[in-house]
């Protein structure tokens, strides 16, 4: 018998005593399951927050229920059900699933955001929390902050045509800084590069289903020149790429370190006090910088990306975020404690995260013990995936959800509290919560308002002079990106070109 015979007999054999367990009890609706198999042929491979927000309209619930080999798999497809759960009873809804690709094949089961829940989550995120979320270390941060928008401004002006690579530059420098003392290149620089590498080669880590040794974790044994064993090569690229994450940059700083050239940042603040707290030494450290670093790298990147596509798409919306901007600013660029007197500025940044959700399907939860709700019974070991996608486009919070529209969030010119805040959606749920949403946050918003305030995002021509309209495309990743589009930018007028010019800090094209 060869070894995936024998995976699938262990997977069969394990279905049926899931469904003998829970033969009778009620679970939420869902697709109807197959023998053994459960919903394994009918679990979408792409664009999954679409069809699991299809079977909730299909079976009229906000709950649905879905099995794979055994593995029982629980969609949240409103908010009030996510928060129903994942909020008010966090006790039994904080862990993380264990995905055999993820934490044991692919190098990347050091995150934190990842790791069960538990004392090592605990203790991590307590750290992160210590420096980053300090009012100190706030203030240094949102210094750095205005210091690389202003340099990103500077690069649109250099090179306009690259603004979603500058995009990337402004996060990855951001993050850089604030963690390791890295003063990042503002074009080509070999740090920016790993991270871009890195996250393209883990695209598809999130997404529950996407490798078949996380249905049939067995199959990890499978040798990698095993015919069908892609997985296991497709493992090897991911560990390279964490080891040059959480290695390559943990020696840059130690190196500005041994030669006093370097800013105060996370990593050289914890190997100066070699705190008591990070008794695991080095390694931790390590762990949770990368995760500063990789957690940044593409989720702001694609929430910016999304703002630079609305502005293409609905100039309307454009002139009036310019307009409020002009009346407050009186011609010099935005600092964060302008950010109380925009409130148009920012509904915008709110439908930025409603509109494209960076993450469709929020990274998923595991149950530690059964659980009834709403007469249903949710079992323990339950892979629970809050589905980001239908909650943000759900048309009893948000009317005509495709149109890009900040006015849903106002009222009388002020923002309107009653309307769903899209941040309570977007950056998690209960304890899992984002614990850098601030950061980033704070980062979308300030470059939102200084690109509003010093240049025109245009739709480009055709060569009949006819505007080029923006195909709203996006990769179907667990991470969500938009793809290349065209945009013309131009400065506003020649003083904002001049004021871009004086503060970028960039002397020449490179």
């Amino acid at each position: 018998m060869s070894l995936p015979q024998l995976a699938l007999i262990l997977g069969i054999l394990g279905a049926l005593v899931v469904y003998w367990r829970n033969g009778q009890r009620h679970l939420p609706p869902g697709p109807k399951k197959l023998p053994f198999i459960g919903n394994l042929l009918s679990m979408p491979t792409t664009l999954e927050w679409e069809t699991f927000a299809k079977w909730g309209r299909e079976y009229d619930s906000d709950i649905i229920h879905a099995n794979a080999l055994g593995t029982s798999i629980v969609i949240l497809n409103s908010y009030k059900v996510a928060v129903d759960v994942l909020d008010k009873r966090s006790a039994i809804y904080s862990s993380r699933p264990h995905f055999t690709m993820l934490h044991e094949l692919s190098g990347w089961g050091f995150l934190f955001s990842l790791l069960p829940y538990g004392d090592a989550w605990r203790e991590s995120r307590r750290i992160f929390t210590k420096h980053f979320n300090s009012s100190t270390h706030n203030v240094i941060n949102q210094q750095r902050n205005i210091l690389y928008v202003r340099r990103f401004l500077g690069q649109l002006l250099q090179r306009p045509d690259d603004f979603l690579q500058h995009v990337r530059t402004l996060v990855g420098s951001t993050t850089l800084s604030m963690t390791y003392s890295i003063d990042v290149h503002p074009y080509h620089d070999p740090f920016i590069a790993i991270a871009e590498e890195a996250v393209e080669a883990g695209a598809e880590l999130l997404i529950a289903g996407a490798f078949l040794v996380d249905i049939i974790p067995i199959l990890k044994y499978v040798p990698e020149w095993f015919p069908g064993a892609n997985f296991q090569r497709k493992g090897a690229i991911m560990r390279a790429h964490s080891d040059k994450i959480r290695n390559a940059t943990f020696e840059a700083t130690k190196n500005l370190m041994k030669n006093d050239d370097y800013e105060p940042s996370f990593v050289s603040e914890a190997l100066r006090e070699n705190d008591d707290s990070l008794n695991q030494g080095h390694e931790l450290v390590k762990d949770i910088a990368a995760q500063v670093y990789m957690a940044g790298a593409d989720t702001t990147a694609s929430a910016l990306g999304t703002f630079f596509l609305a502005m293409v798409c609905y100039p309307e919306v454009q002139k009036k975020a310019q307009k409020e901007l002009d009346e407050v600013l009186n011609g010099r660029l935005p600092e964060h404690d302008d950010i109380a007197s925009l409130p148009y500025l920012s509904a915008l940044v709110k439908e930025i995260y409603r509109w494209k959700p960076v993450t469709p399907l929020g990274v998923p939860h595991l149950t530690i013990s059964d659980d009834l709700y709403n007469g249903y019974h949710i079992p323990a070991n339950s892979i629970v995936i809050p589905n980001q996608w239908a909650m943000s486009n759900d048309e009893r919070d948000y009317p005509q959800p495709s149109e890009f529209r900040p006015e849903r969030f106002l009222k009388d010119g002020k923002l309107d509290r009653s309307v769903r805040d899209p941040m309570d959606i977007a950056f998690g749920f209960g304890r899992r919560v984002c614990a850098g949403r601030h950061l980033a946050h704070s980062t979308v918003t300030l470059a939102a308002a200084s690109v509003l305030s010093t240049f025109d995002l245009l739709r480009k021509r055709d060569e009949n002079d006819l505007e080029i309209h923006p195909k709203r495309e996006y990769t179907p990743a667990a991470i969500s990106q938009p793809l290349p589009f065209p945009c013309l930018i131009k400065p506003r007028s020649n003083y904002t070109a001049e004021l871009v010019r004086s503060s970028s800090g960039l002397d020449v094209v490179e």
